[in-house]
């Protein structure tokens, strides 16, 4: 098998200096090559550096990718607000993004954010989550992360915008490829690489704790996300299935333990389930379990998946859980979701591609979804293994 070359992303500057003198050429030309990969999202292809001598392009594209996302199917929704994303890596491998645009309004300036993946699959394996269909494929490189905001960002410059959020909230679980996900991080924060603001940077986790405490002990300054779901550990088990290695309250301690440190408000995000998770209990629960924190809690409309039993809460029983939390004072949004009608869902475009799973097994997969939900909400906690991938 043909080991691919390196991403040129991915590499810190230090390593690209590195590459520039081991081809005997002057130290400016890291700068030259950097302004070329990085200004507006950069160049995918070695022969646009004009800069270069022939001989440092032809090097250049002999030894690195300049792009590691080899194809890209786009789709438009509400009204070209929202960008839905398709990539193909140069090994086959599926992954997403979405961009979504947010015009200017009263005091608050346009935003352009962007989710983006971190793995190709998952292995967490939450029910409600398209991705979790697919399974778990492989970690992404630094490039491969890192690339889909340089294509985001150049189809932006291209009408004079420029990204402004990054929220790695897309396929995969970031903390199980911390090292990853930090050293992109670290390129897209960095003034001389992508140059984004660290409190424009988020990085969603379904609890893996300790990725949390490994977070916390660096201190960084980007916005942490917890995907929780539900309070009560026998329903989290079934909506978040690592919850039964870190369950719920080991999650919020070590959230709780990142925000004093760090000083930074820690982001709950909370998938509304008609009839499984949004009952005047679970609200309950959900208050008395981060009340007094410095916290926040976005409450997100599920967005129909194929092959669950579920379906989204009606917004009135939406605002009743808002109204029960913010009465605990705790600072809580209702989120739109955006781009239903081209399934901007996480997972649900790759899913698409993956091809219909035989109609027995979709009618299994429903049945045991309503017997695990059934029994979760009568508070039995369930016994069944740690996803593959999710280890110790």
């Amino acid at each position: 098998m043909t080991t691919l070359r390196p991403g040129i992303s991915g590499l810190t500057p230090g390593e690209l200096a590195a590459w520039v003198d081991s081809q005997g050429q002057p130290s400016y030309r890291v700068r030259q090559i950097a302004d070329a990969i990085w200004n507006d999202g950069g160049v995918t292809d070695a022969a646009e550096i004009r800069t270069l001598p022939a001989p440092v392009r032809d090097a250049l594209a002999r030894d690195f990718r300049l792009d590691t996302v080899a194809e890209t199917e786009i789709r438009l929704a509400d009204g070209g607000q929202t960008e839905k994303a398709l990539h193909r890596l140069d090994d086959g491998a599926l992954i997403e993004s979405v961009l979504m645009h947010y015009p200017a309004r009263g005091a608050s300036r346009e935003r352009h954010t962007l989710c983006i993946s971190s793995q190709a699959g998952c292995a967490v394996g939450c029910p409600f989550c398209a991705t979790g269909e697919l399974g778990f494929g492989r970690d992404l490189e630094v490039a491969e992360i890192i690339d889909q905001a340089r294509l985001a960002q150049r189809r932006l410059a291209a009408s004079g915008r420029h990204l402004t959020n990054i929220v790695f909230m897309g396929m995969g679980e970031p903390l199980l490829n911390l090292d990853r996900v930090l050293a992109a991080v670290e390129a897209l924060n960095d003034r001389r690489r992508f140059g984004l603001g660290a409190r424009h940077i988020t990085v969603s986790t379904s609890g893996v704790v300790p990725g949390i405490r490994r977070l916390t002990a660096l201190g960084p300054q980007f916005t942490l996300a917890i995907s929780l779901h539900a309070a009560r550990d026998a329903l989290r088990d079934v909506l978040v299935p690592l919850n039964r290695r870190w369950p719920v309250a080991e999650v919020v301690d070590a959230a709780r333990d990142h925000a004093r440190v760090t000083g930074r408000r820690i982001s709950y995000e909370y998938t509304m389930i008609g009839g499984v998770n949004d009952t005047a209990d679970d609200a309950l629960a959900l208050a008395d379990l981060l009340r007094g924190d410095h916290a926040h809690v976005n409450l997100i409309p599920m967005n129909p998946v194929a092959h669950t039993p579920w379906q989204a809460s009606p917004m009135a029983i939406i605002e009743l859980f808002a109204a029960t939390l913010r009465q605990a004072g705790i600072g809580t949004t209702i989120r739109r979701n955006r781009g239903q009608e081209v399934g901007a869902a996480c997972g649900q475009l790759a899913a698409e591609r993956t091809g219909e799973p035989p109609a027995p097994t979709v009618a299994r997969r429903r049945e045991r979804l309503e017997s695990e939900s059934a029994a979760a909400l009568r508070g039995e906690r369930s016994h069944e293994p740690l996803p593959v991938g999710v280890g110790e």
